[in-house]
């Protein structure tokens, strides 16, 4: 096109052909950025996923520290830290992708303008100072080393989160970086400078994408950790399990002492204490004393990676001649569940099931000292026992039960939870469910409603639990790589007067 004499027609035609490849080129332009604006999209969703399952993990965590509180209370106030330091960092970042792009007008769906955000004015001129950091480049670099100090503080010194740790470290290491020309530029200066706002903004999304997977990975390790730690015979409870714990004077006194997750092959290398070893366990005989406290104590040994681990034990029991208080414990829990039947036992030591009476807003009695308790409003619930003795005289007790709401479920696609991968037909022909992982009911969750979307496709309201018409219409458009998010599922318990909690989103990307 560049040499000889050319005819007007000829100079026309090579004009054109120049126009054309410009267009190309601009077209390319808002493509390249689209895709930022759309895997910006995706981080966004896949946040907010992380989000849900993470607070579902930490309420399973706090459960557990209810239940036992010896074991999990402490990782759970360390998982509690976690939680609070992520969330600081979390809602800085969110602030920042807001003030990048409160000059661009979003459109009417609400989205931002990508093919708009080409310049990225906003942080070069309020990040930078020249070739330093200006007072807000280095408010974003003390924040984020802020988190890192923070979060590893929350960990301690333990040997066992140390490849977290690392990782930690790997993800938000703030040091300069060389440029493909070798030039060494500050953090901010590599990542940012010079960028599209819709890049930029992408990548502050998967910033904070690193730090919801941060958060998942130390819960994660914490309660693998307690796990493991429990698991050592050092970290075993020796117990006293008495056949019961209130004695008349003079009656036998029987019971066993035994190790918390007893099995046949954990066999004590020596045993000091009353009774003798039989099959790993120790078993008591001996006559109570006078009236008052006593106190049964002694010590396994165990040998573990070739020495002794000593472990001690120590168990009271009372002496009374007459019984003077219930035993009134929900079998399954230390908590009652609003809405469900929660089974007790109620009894007083020493007196017959059919001299026991109890009483409380809506206990209801199912014959031998068993009982359904059906909280309605309220925090606590008082339950009331009454017993007849064999002289005719009564004596009572009663104890308060905390009250607490069935946790929300988890979405799930076919039963299974999290982030899936499959092909379109898979998930055309899946149910839609919610699940209740690690509850102490099996209940069973009927989805009456759910929102269907596929990115760059409006949002599809679905009635039931199956993927309609629509669904399959806006799916047969998507592409592979496509993230389809289910989220806002509502439910029902057949049965149960209860209404459950939206269950969490979940997400399946078409491969």
């Amino acid at each position: 096109m560049a040499g000889g004499k050319l005819t007007p027609r000829q100079k026309m035609i090579n004009l054109m052909y120049l126009v054309f490849i410009a267009m190309l080129a601009l077209n390319m332009s808002k493509e390249v950025l689209t895709a930022f604006g759309l895997m910006n999209e995706k981080f966004e969703g896949v946040n907010k996923f992380s989000e849900d399952y993470n607070t579902s993990l930490l309420g399973t965590l706090e459960q557990k520290a209810s239940d036992e509180p010896k074991r999990y209370g402490e990782p759970f106030q360390a998982a509690k830290k976690v939680e609070a330091i992520s969330k600081e960092l979390y809602t800085f970042l969110g602030t920042v992708k807001t003030d990048v792009s409160k000059d661009f007008e979003r459109e009417e769906n609400g989205k931002l303008p990508y093919e708009a955000m080409d310049k990225g004015s906003y942080i070069d001129e309020n990040w930078f100072e020249g070739d330093r950091y200006s007072a807000k480049g280095n408010e974003i670099i003390a924040k984020i080393e802020k988190y890192k100090k923070d979060v590893i503080a929350a960990l301690g010194n333990d040997v066992k989160y140390q490849p977290v740790i690392e990782n930690i470290k790997t993800k938000f290491n703030l040091d300069d970086v060389k440029d493909k020309e070798g030039v060494s530029k500050k953090y901010l200066s590599y990542h940012f400078e010079g960028f599209p706002a819709i890049a930029s903004i992408a990548k502050l999304t998967s910033m904070q994408n690193d730090v919801k997977a941060t958060e998942l990975d130390i819960y994660n390790a914490i309660i693998g950790n307690t796990v493991t730690k429990a698991a050592s015979l050092k970290n075993f409870q020796a117990m006293v399990v008495l056949e019961k714990n209130v004695f008349f004077e003079g009656e036998t006194v029987k019971g066993k002492v035994v190790l918390g997750k007893y099995d046949a092959n954990t066999v004590p290398t020596s045993f000091s204490g009353p009774g003798k070893i039989e099959n790993g366990q120790a078993v008591i005989s001996m006559t109570a004393g006078g009236v008052g406290e006593k106190t049964i104590n002694g010590t396994f040994s165990f040998m573990e990676d070739g020495k002794p681990v000593p472990l001690k034990f120590e168990g009271k029991y009372v002496v009374v001649p007459r019984p003077n208080s219930a035993n009134i414990a929900a079998d399954k829990m230390n908590v009652v569940y609003r809405g469900l039947p929660n089974p007790m036992t109620i009894s007083f030591a020493g007196i017959a099931d059919n001299n026991v009476t109890a009483s409380a807003p809506g206990l209801s009695s199912l014959g031998k000292g068993k009982y359904n308790l059906n909280p309605g409003s309220g925090t606590e619930v008082i339950v009331t026992a009454t017993g007849k003795m064999s002289d005719g005289k009564t004596v009572s007790d009663k104890k308060v039960f905390r009250i607490k709401n069935i946790p929300a479920p988890l979405g799930a696609i076919g039963g299974v939870t999290g982030v899936q991968k499959g092909a379109k037909s898979r998930l055309q022909v899946s149910k839609i469910t919610a699940v209740l992982p690690d509850f102490l009911y099996d209940l069973n969750f009927e989805v009456t409603q759910f929102t269907f979307k596929v990115p760059g496709q409006p949002a599809i309201i679905v009635n039931g639990g199956a993927i309609d018409g629509k669904c399959a219409a806006a799916l047969a458009r998507a592409a592979k790589g496509d993230q389809v998010t289910i989220s806002d599922i509502k439910s029902r318990i057949p049965g149960q007067n209860i209404k459950p909690q939206t269950a969490s989103p979940v997400i399946y990307e078409i491969q």
